[in-house]
């Protein structure tokens, strides 16, 4: 039999993170949408028997009259294939949850118990799914659970895998937390799961990673993922569906001597235009070179949302040789270092101080 997984899609998410208009968080909100349309048509295009869903599927405190609508049309139209829902964390179920609210079609069917519940898909294969049914504090699918039978068996729920947690780091709260050992113990083949966005494909679970991008700096090949299940054996095969394109540009100025060199660094940089893009501006900053955030953007009119970031940026003032003036710059410099100001507060306040001090206009530095 082939599936086709996915997980973590958060339609509705506010997208806050984009640090623009209202009217591009809501274009990104759209894209979801059609990612899922993407996921939707892959399970066809595939030959697929069933769509899974390991949960966070939509923002339970966010979702509308509308996305419901969305979503039971957009299910209806998989029919008669059947799509396997197991809420997580954002999309608990419960009374007014989306899943309990919606006329789903009959192909649909949601997982409604914290304990993982039988499915058989076809002769010798079954399904053991479970739901988040609240916002925290759910506990182990897989404690207590053991399966029997000669049937090849696996699970679709939303968890958190604990070594992968220990990777992930702390951007991740450990819901649902398991051992990866317990899959093989509970008798389980493999583990269809959703919670953390980075992807991750294990010998007997798999984390397709969020399908569109939610942030900044993710990686992996994340998508929608299509398994192969026959004869005991489970093929992973990943799929882009993206929507959405998210790119991180890194612009080293350093030897940039003038606004100007610095554009056209940043043009060759750039290359193809469109989508979202987050700049990390880096390196030694020439005293002769003026850097405006308002420049930076105008070089970069071409993305639909720009977000800028000073990463190691460096004043280019030999700064040692300047505390050791006897001078008013000299003073200033070690007044400035002696202030236990942070490094970024420091670097700009250098900055705008020596510009002023050399009788120059350009003195708001990012």
């Amino acid at each position: 039999m082939k599936i086709v997984h996915f997980a973590d899609l958060h339609l509705d998410a506010p997208f806050a993170w984009v640090g623009a208009s209202g009217e591009v968080a809501r274009r990104r909100r759209q894209a979801l949408r059609e990612t899922l349309l993407r996921i939707v048509e892959l399970t066809k295009e595939v030959g697929a028997g069933a769509l899974f869903c390991g949960g966070d599927l939509y923002e339970h405190e966010r979702f509308t009259p509308d996305t419901a609508e969305f979503l039971r049309t957009t299910f209806q139209g998989l029919a008669p294939t059947p799509v396997y829902l197991a809420p997580g964390n954002h999309d608990w179920y419960g009374p007014q949850s989306l899943y309990a609210l919606v006329d789903w079609s009959p192909n649909v069917h949601i997982f409604r118990e914290s304990s993982l519940r039988r499915i058989d898909l076809e002769d010798g294969l079954t399904l053991w799914g479970g739901a988040h049914l609240a916002p925290a504090n759910t506990g182990n699918f897989l404690d207590g659970f053991k399966v029997d039978g000669s049937a090849t068996h696996i699970a679709l729920f939303h968890g958190a895998e604990r070594s992968w947690f220990t990777e992930q780091g702390s951007g991740k709260l450990p819901h649902a937390p398991f051992d990866s050992y317990q899959i093989e113990q509970a008798g389980l083949k493999h583990a269809f799961l959703g919670h953390y966005h980075r992807p991750k494909d294990a010998e007997r679970h798999t984390y397709p990673g969020n399908p569109d991008p939610l942030e900044f700096g993710e990686d992996g090949e994340r998508g929608a993922v299509i398994a192969t299940i026959g004869d005991g054996l489970v093929a992973i095969e990943r799929r882009r569906v993206a929507v959405t394109v998210v790119r991180d540009l890194v612009l080293d100025v350093t030897e940039c001597t003038s606004q100007q060199q610095i554009r056209e660094r940043l043009a060759g940089l750039v290359g193809v235009v469109g989508g979202l893009a987050r700049l990390t501006v880096c390196g030694e900053l020439a005293p002769s070179a003026e850097l405006r955030e308002e420049d930076l953007r105008s070089a970069m009119r071409g993305f639909e949302s720009v977000q800028i970031r000073i990463g190691d940026l460096r004043a280019g003032y030999d700064i040692d040789a300047i505390r050791a003036e006897q001078t008013v710059r000299g003073q200033f410099v070690n007044d400035v270092l002696s202030a236990g100001m942070t490094a970024d507060i420091e670097r700009r306040v250098l900055m705008t101080g020596l510009r002023a001090l050399d009788g120059r206009s350009d003195l708001e530095v990012i």
